[in-house]
């Protein structure tokens, strides 16, 4: 097990996207936990509660903004937004997401476009408007959210699936871009997590941590955020999504899409 060095992050702002439940909650709370100052960003209204709660509890800094990721501007209008305000963002944490599972011809085009311009459009326009800063300053991480769904096709979530793949690559390949600046890129692919994303009642996101199929967002959001400033490329949490990824890549195509048919489709 590596040793991780980490900051001093009481010198340190955070901007996480989707920081209103879930995984963003929880990257929100490990590190205002350690003291770091915090902007949460979110398309749900409670994100000024949420802020209140977090300042109030870890007596740091919460700066909470309300605004729609999915909009093609989203990411410039962020970026302005920041340095009108004076946050200088040292750590990026792109968790906002959208999960839907649907076949491509059934879903809505407006749908379709907002998926991609949060997961690919935001997210890629996000790294490019505040790495420049944390190259000039030779200090800066940016963990980008990407799923164990990119590894391989997936019947009746190939959009999600797909530019979730798109995430691994582009952050796997900025890492060596941002290497000689001092910054950091790592992804995360993490099976599934008991988080609201998945549409599962609490019964069964209770069940599937206790068979080991999810993980809890506070394990990994612990385990992401270590390799972060482990200063790691990519992160696949969990033994049991390894051998999982594994076992759904040697089934047969035909066999994946009767279990489709069969217990998911309805």
């Amino acid at each position: 097990m590596c040793f991780v060095k980490y900051p001093d992050f009481t010198n340190l702002k955070a901007l996480i996207t989707g920081a209103s439940s879930g995984m963003g909650l929880e990257y929100a709370r490990q590190l205002a936990g350690k003291g770091c100052a915090l902007v949460i960003i979110s398309n749900e209204e409670c994100i000024h509660t949420v802020a209140t709660e977090l300042q109030e509890q870890y007596h740091v800094s919460v700066t909470p903004r309300y605004m729609d990721l999915a909009q093609p501007d989203a990411a410039k209008q962020l970026y302005d937004w920041c340095c009108n305000e004076g946050h200088e963002i040292d750590i990026l944490i792109n968790n906002a997401g959208m999960f839907m599972f649907r076949n491509v011809n059934d879903t809505e085009p407006a749908r379709i476009e907002a998926l991609i311009n949060l997961h690919i459009l935001t997210l890629t326009q996000m790294c490019r408007y505040f790495s420049p800063d944390m190259c000039t300053r030779k200090r800066g991480w940016i963990l980008n959210i990407s799923s164990l769904s990119a590894y391989i096709p997936n019947f009746g979530i190939a959009l999600y699936s797909a530019s979730k793949a798109y995430i691994r690559v582009f952050t796997r390949s900025i890492y060596w871009e941002l290497h000689d600046h001092n910054v950091v890129a790592t992804t995360v692919c993490p099976g599934g997590v008991a988080t609201r994303l998945l549409g599962l009642p609490d019964n069964l996101l209770k069940l599937g941590v206790n068979l080991g199929v999810l993980l809890t967002p506070e394990k990994l959001v612990n385990k992401a955020l270590k390799a972060l400033f482990g200063r790691r490329k990519q992160i696949t949490p969990g033994i049991i999504n390894h051998i999982g990824l594994v076992f759904v890549t040697l089934l047969p195509p035909p066999l994946r899409l009767w279990i489709k048919h069969k217990f998911i489709d309805k």
